[in-house]
């Protein structure tokens, strides 16, 4: 955290962690305790161990440490140099030595009992950040634990913002004990193995036995008319007791802190601009195979690209489009990085693939062909009335030539490719797959979502030589949602995943499990994402009865995502970013960051139904 003064970097490590605003206010609390707690029993660095360098400069040493300038007075004044090292002015470099660290531990009890609930826990925040950056300056494991909880259910071995919710949740009514200090001590090696153990508390800690063989913090609440202090006495185990008074944050921040509400406040959310678009209405939209572009299909059947924007303030630019041409109709449309948007044509010529498409060339020897079927028979269904182009996605073969294949007309995959016949190019068609349900680009591989049969589906990655297919378990539903996964939430290979098993049922793949979510009735899911880390882990964003609500609907827990204006007649969820993109019937495209929780981008797009 970069906007923390410079006065606080010691501690940055640890409270950077914080919001910002969270984290000012506790580093005066920080600076002034670890002042009180003075320096360590020992040297941060000892003569001996594994050697690690140079730290820095000595007047001691042996000559093959000297400083190269130093041997400059053997030339040019023998006699200086003489007398600088008769009177100890010479300067040597300084060997650094590194202890190991599992020799060396830092140990912490604290009170979380009746006597220390409310505004002195904010000292033991402080305090515990003092003690972890002290016990990372000797180069000692720093261990803590609440005095209050079972030794046998382990302790903690670091701070962060997930140790101290665990900790300022376990609030304790029953005032601390002889017999759980000394199990503590015993199950931490106190008394042995740590450099320093610090027992913190009110002051009546030092009544039991065993606490005066250990260093000790006592903190009481200062009980005074409109005064927010704390009263610290530091006590340390061989030297004298030092006294600080510490100013508490302001109400409303000490409230979050004992709240653990680490999460920075809501911001208001920057409004974001309506544009209108100067093109004939959007009937629907889907995203691109990889989710990078949002595909907008046009009333009079022409195909548009658009960007997703980063933020509600970003300049979007205006969507690429294509048109067809007289008795031509677009059988389906993508976009590729690098590339831009691409379309498939069909007319009396047969197919063209229109776009700056780049190395689908003619192939000069047969390549390697990876799928099982290879019907030149069935070709794509005519579009109905009101049906929007099919999905392409690309991927190259074993020869570095593009390919392309259309999804979503039908339940077939269709493969095309450049062919010369005749002294003639032409652009030749066949279906590869049956039963495919979708095809994504997932982490740069071309993924195909394919039916095994009644009760299940297979998720096929596309090789150069092979298709490789992973069933799915308990995917009897016959839907497959492919989500933005961060943060190492998804499948190693296929990202977060959302697969129906029966109506209502859903089970997430993540991190090598899946977990079922069930779909309250009269919820319809539109994708899968990870929604707001403070309320939400992954899961399915549902649009509810009404056709406005939207959900995000996890394996623990749910809650209301946003409201649309309008009646929404079409919603996606992007795979590759966590974005929810929504078409109302009054003609507005929306686009919705599921993290941000806040609206992104409103395009009126003359009508959605």
């Amino acid at each position: 955290m970069t906007a923390l003064p410079h006065a606080l970097r010691p501690w940055a490590a640890t409270l950077s962690q914080l919001p910002l605003e969270l984290a000012l206010h506790l580093g005066p609390l920080v600076a002034r305790l670890s002042v009180a707690l003075g320096a360590t029993r020992v040297p941060t660095e000892m003569m001996g161990g594994e050697p690690q360098g140079y730290d820095g400069l000595s007047r001691r040493g042996t000559l093959d440490r000297l400083l190269v300038s130093e041997w400059l007075w053997a030339l040019e004044d023998p006699d200086e140099l003489v007398r600088r090292a008769a009177f100890g002015e010479l300067s040597y470099l300084q060997p650094s030595f590194r202890q190991p660290r599992s020799e060396k531990r830092m140990v912490a009890l604290l009170d979380a009992g009746p006597d220390q609930l409310g505004a002195p826990r904010i000292a033991h925040l402080a305090l515990l950040i003092v003690l972890a950056r002290r016990a990372e300056a000797e180069g000692a494991a720093f261990l803590w634990g609440i005095l209050q909880a079972d030794p046998g259910k382990g302790h903690f071995p670091d701070v962060t913002p997930s140790s101290l919710r665990e900790w300022l949740d376990a609030r304790s009514l029953e005032p601390p004990t002889a017999e759980r200090l000394a199990a503590w001590r015993q199950a931490l090696a106190a008394d042995t193995d740590a450099v320093e153990a610090w027992l913190v508390g009110a002051p009546r800690l030092s009544r039991l036995p065993g606490a005066e063989t250990l260093s000790r913090v006592e903190i009481a609440e200062v009980m005074a008319p409109e005064v927010r202090q704390l009263a610290v006495e530091v006590h340390p185990i061989a030297r004298g007791p030092r006294s600080v008074l510490l100013d508490l944050p302001p109400p409303a921040d000490s409230v979050r802190l004992l709240k653990a509400s680490f999460e920075p406040e809501p911001r208001a959310p920057v409004a974001a601009s309506v544009r209108r678009l100067r093109a004939p209405r959007v009937r629907a939209f889907s995203f691109s195979s990889d989710g990078q572009r949002l595909m907008l299909f046009h009333e009079d059947g022409g195909v548009g690209a658009m960007a997703l924007p980063q933020s509600a303030g970003a300049t979007v630019p205006n969507p690429t489009r294509m048109k067809p041409l007289d008795r031509e109709e677009f059988l389906g449309a993508g976009w590729r990085a690098g590339m831009g948007m691409f379309v498939l044509c069909r007319g009396a010529y047969g197919y063209r693939v229109r776009g700056q498409l780049r190395r689908l060339g003619v192939r000069r020897q047969p390549a390697h062909f990876p799928w099982t079927m290879r019907d030149t028979d069935v070709h794509p269904p005519k579009l109905k009335r009101e049906q929007s182009p099919g999905r392409l996605t690309s991927y190259y073969d074993s020869q570095g030539q593009l390919c392309l294949l259309l999804s979503g007309l039908d339940e077939n995959l269709y493969l095309f490719d450049h062919v010369r016949t005749d002294h003639a190019l032409r652009v030749t068609s066949e279906r590869v797959a049956k039963g495919v349900l979708t095809v994504a680009t997932v982490k740069d591989r071309c993924v195909p979502v394919m039916r095994t049969g009644p009760e299940g589906v297979a998720l096929g990655t596309v090789g150069m030589k092979e298709v490789r297919q992973v069933p799915l378990p308990d995917s009897a539903g016959g839907a497959v949602f492919f989500g933005a996964a961060e943060g190492g939430v998804g499948h190693p290979e296929h990202g977060l995943l959302a697969v129906n098993q029966r109506p209502g049922l859903w089970h997430l793949h993540q991190q090598g499990t899946a977990r079922p979510v069930q779909l309250a009735s009269g919820l319809r899911a539109v994708g899968a994402g990870v929604c707001h880390p403070s309320r939400a882990q992954a899961g399915l964003v549902a649009l509810d009865s009404d056709q406005r609500a939207f959900w995000c609907v996890g394996p623990q827990n749910q809650y209301k995502l946003t409201v649309a204006e309008a009646r929404v007649v079409h919603a996606e969820v992007s795979h590759a970013v966590p974005v929810l993109a929504w078409l109302t019937v009054e003609g507005e495209l929306v686009l919705f960051h599921l993290r941000e929780e806040s609206v992104l981008y409103r395009l009126r797009v003359g009508g959605g139904a």
